[in-house]
């Protein structure tokens, strides 16, 4: 999944060599942290949130397919 959110991220923003995507995994709870620039970060977020919820709304499918949890963080640095 990380490839898929990171494919999902680097084609929404403007900065693509700044994305950074981690995948830490403890047993069926896996935790995405996903860092953008900081001019980004309002592309990824969406009008409302509307984008990342959008993206965390294709992460429930797929976990809901392979028996995992998946929680999306946007990290700020």
């Amino acid at each position: 999944m990380k490839e898929a959110v990171e494919k999902i991220v680097t084609s929404l923003v403007g900065e693509p060599g700044a994305v950074e995507v981690d995948e830490i995994a403890d047993g069926k709870n896996i935790r995405i942290e996903v860092r953008v620039a900081d001019g980004d970060m309002g592309r990824i977020i969406g009008r409302e949130g509307r984008t990342v919820k959008a993206i965390r709304s294709i992460l429930f499918a797929a976990g809901q397919k392979h028996g995992k949890r998946f929680h999306l963080d946007l990290v700020e640095d």
